[in-house]
């Protein structure tokens, strides 16, 4: 469709300028000209709307960096790859369709493409891939995906333990475990770099900052688990995707989130609220921060009346039988 849109752009351009330098007394084959200008913008008219693309900068400077007179070849090139699959996998896992192992689906449609050098401190602009847009954000999914790692980047430099636990509470193992792979390539190189994208700009201010976010987001300071809980669910807001939880037996109330895998939320308030349950609930703690609790499937809550209930019968069920005999 592009190479379409380009071809008929690049006829109505050369139609129009034979047109201004046409002699006047040609009547019968400008008529002819003016005819073949008006078909191919009727022609034009009818295809989509094109979507002006998207560009992102991506900067380094240090030891691979020679100021904005070049890089290292070796670490351009493992960098930008390093950085444009940690993009992909960020996209795949916002768009939900990224398994917890193997290749990232559709991952030629999730590339990015260098347009050009971005000067200053040296580095590259890259073009994002074109996608349908949010109907809440107003950004497309590649332009989501930019986002969330820019955010990620910054809150690892800057933000406290229970910031990034937010952050990641959202976002699979192995996509931070990648967006990692790319910070700690930076490290090992002496690199620290920036991003620019629209409104946004983050730039690591020196190598030991870049090294406190790659600490921060590394397996050893990310503790995950699947943790079972018994209590009852005070509230549920479907909207917000958000629960509380009271545990038995004690007066903590955990506040944590419903994850998008459940599609219909309220069932929560239809079936178990105020009702004794034992549940799972994915545990996520960074750093010294606060754990931070998501939902991630109806089918780990068990209704614990319904076990009392069975015991129950059971005990009526001997009763009844040692009465008779």
């Amino acid at each position: 469709m592009i190479k379409v849109y380009d071809s008929l752009v690049t006829e109505i351009y050369e139609l129009e300028k034979i047109l201004s330098n046409f002699p006047a007394d040609r009547v019968i084959d400008r008529m002819s000209f003016e005819a073949r200008l008006k078909s191919v913008r009727e022609e034009l008219a009818q295809l989509p709307q094109q979507e002006e693309k998207t560009s992102v900068r991506l900067t380094f400077k240090g030891k691979p960096v020679w100021g904005s007179h070049g890089i290292e070849a070796d670490f351009g090139s493992k960098a930008t790859a390093l950085f444009s699959d940690a993009f992909s996998m960020v996209m795949s896992d916002a768009n939900r369709t990224l398994s917890d192992c193997g290749p990232i689906p559709g991952k030629d449609a999730k590339s990015l493409f260098i347009t050009g050098i971005a000067v200053g401190s040296f580095g590259f602009e890259f073009e994002l891939p074109s996608q349908n847009k949010d109907l809440f954000t107003g950004l497309n999914s590649s332009e989501n995906a930019i986002k969330k790692m820019e955010n990620l980047f910054r809150l690892a430099a800057e933000g406290s333990d229970d910031d990034i636990a937010e952050q990641v509470v959202d976002i699979q193992h192995r996509t931070i475990s990648k967006v990692h792979e790319f910070l700690n390539f930076m490290v090992q190189q002496g690199a620290w770099c920036g991003l620019e994208f629209e409104d946004t700009n983050f730039q690591f201010t020196d190598l030991e900052q870049i090294k406190k976010a790659e600490n921060r987001l590394s397996d050893n300071n990310i503790n995950e688990s699947n943790e079972s809980y018994q209590g009852e669910f005070q509230g549920i807001l479907p909207k917000s995707r958000t629960f509380e939880f009271k545990l038995s037996c004690q007066e903590n109330v955990i506040r944590g989130k419903i994850d998008r895998a459940i599609v219909e939320p309220d069932i929560l308030n239809q079936k178990w609220l105020y009702r004794p349950v034992t549940t799972k609930f994915q545990v996520v703690k960074v750093g010294q921060g606060h754990p931070k609790y998501t939902l991630l499937s109806l089918d780990d809550i068990s209704d614990d009346l319904t076990v009392e209930s069975k015991i129950n019968d059971k005990n009526y069920s001997y009763q009844t039988a040692s009465v008779e005999s």
